[in-house]
């Protein structure tokens, strides 16, 4: 397995859709007495380019990079520092950039001069929590010009229906509840239903989580934090085509 590393090039972001209503950067700030609606750089701002004192990167090469995971990479208060991060993206081809956004609708105008389809080492994730979402920011995701994409139906807050819009466009369509105190219910039905979608298209398939309050035939159960990812494997629904 690849070795991976987080860069939170910046903190900080702005709620936009419901999914962002119990943001797990919110709860981690609120702990520790600070705003997350201020958007700063981070000490970790150069970390992709940073070297040894041999020479080398500090990132080796063939890392996978979890990009701005306590921030939104097109939010827009970061405009100041994009360019200088795609700079250093550019820069590190021998490395994969994966990050996830509910700002594809800003995606056009944050992108390089010389982006053309795509660099092949980025993977922009598109967040669609509900069906509203869904019908909003699926017709954008569709058409950008990406090299890689993946959608991500968490946390999943109701049904959300795919079968119109999933294709050989789409990698991967990622699904799990909401984990928190306040969370809100997920319901196995919606993620099956989303699976079956995948099925049916040839679309690879990962059910990530259960979220805290999971329902399920009927039922609803509370899982504890560390053993959501667990009972999400055990349910047997994840899915790979055959030819990818």
């Amino acid at each position: 397995m690849n070795r991976s590393v987080i860069w939170n090039l910046w903190h900080g972001c702005h709620k936009i859709s419901e999914g962002c209503r119990h943001c797990y950067v919110y709860r981690g700030d609120a702990r520790r007495g600070v705003d997350s609606t201020v958007v700063k750089k981070t000490k970790r701002f150069d970390l992709p380019v940073r070297k040894k004192k041999n020479g080398a990167y500090t990132i080796p090469p063939g890392t996978e990079v979890m990009t701005c995971f306590t921030s939104d990479f097109f939010v827009e208060d970061a405009g100041g520092w994009r360019d200088e991060a795609w700079d250093m993206i550019r820069e590190r081809k021998d490395l994969t950039f994966f990050m996830i956004t509910k700002r594809i609708h800003r995606l056009q105008q944050c992108l390089p001069d010389d982006w053309d389809e795509g660099y092949e080492h980025v993977t922009i994730c598109c967040t669609i929590e509900n069906q509203q979402q869904a019908d909003f920011r699926l017709p954008i995701y569709k058409e950008a010009p990406l090299r890689h994409k993946i959608l991500i139906c968490e946390p999943l807050l109701g049904p959300i229906d795919l079968s119109s819009w999933l294709g050989d466009w789409v990698e991967q369509v990622v699904a799990g509840g909401e984990s928190g105190r306040e969370a809100r219910i997920c319901d196995y039905e919606w993620i099956k239903a989303i699976r079956d979608a995948c099925v049916e298209k040839s679309v690879a398939f990962r059910f990530k989580q259960t979220g805290t309050h999971f329902r399920k035939e009927g039922h609803l159960y509370q899982v504890a934090r560390q053993f959501q990812h667990a009972q999400a494997r055990k349910a047997g629904i994840n899915f790979q085509p055959p030819d990818r």
